[in-house]
């Protein structure tokens, strides 16, 4: 093929970072309007983006599956590569932040110190967390972050917006949802449940978790409804990457969503918003143990 624009190399670098996010392994199926929807801009870039990507080897289209996922570096597989030094360093520094240990102002030197990266290291895991919105350069020099460390009032709070907010998506005159997302989002979540634990495994768990809710309020057609919902995301991100509650409540977040996605496959939104609201309490329920002093 001819020689990609700019936009399209990016928007392929992007979606191979959606797929390490994601804890993607080969043989995953990739949808191109969910992608679009994620990075959020239109179908014809993605699909060019995808057939550069198709061109290096990296994603092919199966006449059976749609495009599938090859392999990129990075991605893990089957031998369960060594996680990456950005993802560790992003799984201490949200341990740090939510126990208090991080002041709210920093600069670029003082995270490559602490988490022992080089430059250009650093300098990808400060972009990582600017794209996320969990921090943003301060004027002048260095950086701050956009959220304040975990507080159990806030917590409470926010699990009970989300309690008035997100069963009723379901019960939006104009919601609907994709095929194509719903096939996603089933085998992302067996992909998780079927994978070892590893260190930086509440990256990816986060990430599909965002997607999950988000996905659902984006489908109510109530673009508040999904607004409000994106912020929720945005404000938990940090905390629950410092997660400390195992695998074990990782299987009963996976099954309970599997069961919001059939009922909604069988029209049963009724049900799915009664579901939801049950996953929300038992979710609410949950306390990070108390920081030592």
């Amino acid at each position: 093929m001819s020689q990609p624009s700019r936009l399209q190399q990016d928007l392929a670098e992007r979606i191979l970072d959606l797929a390490r996010e994601d804890g993607l392994i080969a043989g995953a199926r990739l949808n191109e309007s969910v992608i679009a929807r994620r990075l959020d801009v239109s179908r014809t870039p993605v699909r060019a983006a995808f057939a550069w990507l198709q061109a290096r080897g990296l994603v092919r289209r199966n006449p059976h599956r749609g495009l599938e996922l090859i392999s990129a570096p990075g991605l893990p597989d089957a031998g369960a590569s060594p996680p990456d030094e950005v993802e560790l360093a992003l799984i201490r520094l949200a341990h740090e932040h939510e126990a208090g240990e991080l002041e709210d102002a920093f600069s670029e030197q003082e995270i490559m110190r602490r988490y022992g990266l080089g430059r250009p290291e650093a300098k990808r895991l400060l972009a990582r967390l600017a794209d996320l919105d969990m921090v943003e350069r301060r004027p002048g020099y260095g950086w701050r972050f956009l959220q304040e460390p975990r507080d159990p009032r806030v917590h409470e709070e926010r699990y009970r917006f989300r309690l008035l907010i997100e069963p009723m998506a379901f019960l939006e005159p104009g919601f609907g949802l994709d095929r194509g997302w719903l096939a996603e989002m089933r085998e992302r979540h067996r992909a998780t449940l079927a994978q070892p634990w590893r260190e930086t495994s509440a990256i990816s768990f986060f990430e599909m978790n965002a997607a999950f809710h988000e996905g659902l309020a984006a489908a109510s057609g109530n673009r508040f409804i999904h607004a409000a919902i994106r912020r929720q995301n945005q404000l938990r991100r940090l905390s629950n990457y410092d997660w400390v509650f195992g695998f074990e409540r990782v299987e009963v977040n996976c099954r309970e969503h599997l069961q919001i996605l059939d009922s909604i496959e069988a029209g049963d939104l009724e049900v799915a918003a009664a579901q939801m609201r049950r996953h929300l309490q038992r979710a609410s329920r949950l306390r990070w143990p108390d920081r030592p002093n």
